[in-house]
């Protein structure tokens, strides 16, 4: 997969025209980190190279700052690269929102689970109507934001988005290193 979000770069990069100025990381968690925290810059982490294609495309006709961080893992198809969380599975004992290609690792965890399901690939701007709405629609707003920058990279957000909401929030990062079953019990002791 490496060599596939690689190469979805490479070919993108060199046909796109535009005066919007594109960054492009690659394992890159303190870039994501400080682009994340940095309101003149869109994040995007695409999970699939097909989405990376679109982002990068999309990023350079909009004309404004866009930071793509592209990883080495990948999500088996390909979602709609949107600047919304797009719902993949509704549930209702909390919502778990996965960013990138740890939306597949997300689904298997969390297969035996009452819980909503959120896609993002775009963090900044962050979808504050997407994400109020799933943790409104749920029994409990318990929140679990899984992405793969530095453990947190979105939880301000998350609070300012749930701030008239009581709600809990379990905040994983890509550095966490854990694996589906790790995160599939931290997930069921986080949840009531």
């Amino acid at each position: 997969m490496e060599s596939e979000m690689l190469l979805a770069v490479a070919e993108t990069v060199p046909e796109t025209r535009g005066s919007g100025a594109v960054l492009v990381g690659y394992g890159a968690v303190a870039e994501l980190t400080r682009f994340a925290a940095d309101p003149a810059w869109s994040v995007h982490v695409p999970g699939h190279p097909a989405e990376v294609r679109r982002t990068i495309l999309d990023a350079v006709r909009g004309g404004g700052r866009a930071y793509v961080q592209v990883s080495a893992e990948s999500n088996a198809e390909p979602r709609e690269a949107a600047e919304r969380f797009q719902l993949v599975r509704e549930g209702r004992a909390g919502v778990v929102l996965a960013v990138g290609a740890a939306l597949d690792p997300v689904l298997r965890a969390t297969a035996d689970l009452d819980v909503s399901v959120l896609y993002g690939a775009t963090i900044r701007p962050f979808d504050e109507i997407g994400l109020r709405t799933a943790v409104l629609a749920a029994d409990h707003a318990d929140v679990v934001l899984v992405e793969p920058g530095l453990p947190g990279t979105s939880a301000r957000q998350v609070a300012d988005t749930l701030v008239h909401v009581p709600h809990r929030l379990c905040a994983l990062g890509g550095t966490d290193g854990l694996d589906e079953q790790a995160l599939a019990r931290i997930v069921r002791g986080f949840l009531r």
